[in-house]
């Protein structure tokens, strides 16, 4: 997360150092996505961000000078959709990184688009993935092919047999490494935040991203997705 002066926020994959865009090439291309909002969503990011902040121990007791530095300035800068920011942690009860995709897919009525850099996931995620697979839904995962953790990269290929076997299809980025965390769906709604499909982003982290839903953003994504297929 990244806000500045309540009026402008961004999430998403990327982190500070030069790996993230492609000043240096460790891993060969550094795929992200990244997206900036304005108006009233910014003031879900300060939230989140206070959340994380004051979670060990509170130094701010007063969010609301914080949430009210919004002045409507930019409130009409896209009226085509609906934006929602949120944010997990593993303080709480709910699992709301990994029930965002799991509704995703099991609203799913034409295709899913999924860009992550690990997949090493629960039952609850096979079952979902396989069975909007086995229903006719065009299920898509993209992957690095080169990996920042040989061990984890191991582990992710290994659910791959399960997935391909119901119909997913799987696909590894050949250029370099994937740090997306996107889900995509039925040209409708979209994710783009920091939680990767793995134990780690969905149980144990500080994690958070933004849906948007009936946007043209949305193509926007599935346009940079299906660009993306053919270097894999």
């Amino acid at each position: 997360i990244t806000v500045i002066d309540g009026k402008v926020g961004f999430t998403g994959g990327y982190n500070l150092a030069d790996e993230y865009f492609n000043i240096t090439h460790p891993y060969g291309y550094w795929k992200d996505t990244g997206i900036k909002l304005q108006g009233d969503a910014v003031k879900s990011l300060t939230a989140s961000f206070l959340t994380m902040w004051n979670a060990i121990e509170h130094t701010d007791n007063d969010y609301n000078k914080y949430l009210d530095a919004t002045d409507g300035t930019y409130k009409a800068v896209m009226k085509d959709c609906y934006v929602q920011p949120y944010s997990d942690n593993p303080l709480g009860q709910d699992r709301i990184g990994e029930d965002v995709y799991l509704n995703i897919l099991k609203n799913a009525k034409d295709y899913v688009y999924i860009n992550t850099p690990y997949l090493i996931i629960d039952n609850e995620m096979i079952t979902a993935l396989t069975a909007a697979a086995k229903s006719g839904v065009d299920v898509r995962i993209v992957t690095p092919a080169i990996s920042d953790s040989a061990l984890v990269h191991e582990m992710t290929r290994s659910y791959y047999e399960t997935l391909i076997l119901a119909g997913v299809k799987i696909y590894e980025y050949t250029p370099g490494f994937v740090h997306a965390k996107m889900y995509v769906s039925d040209d409708r709604e979209a994710i783009v935040g920091s939680a990767n499909m793995d134990y780690r982003s969905l149980f144990l982290h500080f994690e958070c991203g933004a849906l948007l839903y009936s946007n043209s953003q949305v193509i926007a994504l599935r346009d940079d997705v299906l660009a993306t297929l053919p270097r894999c």
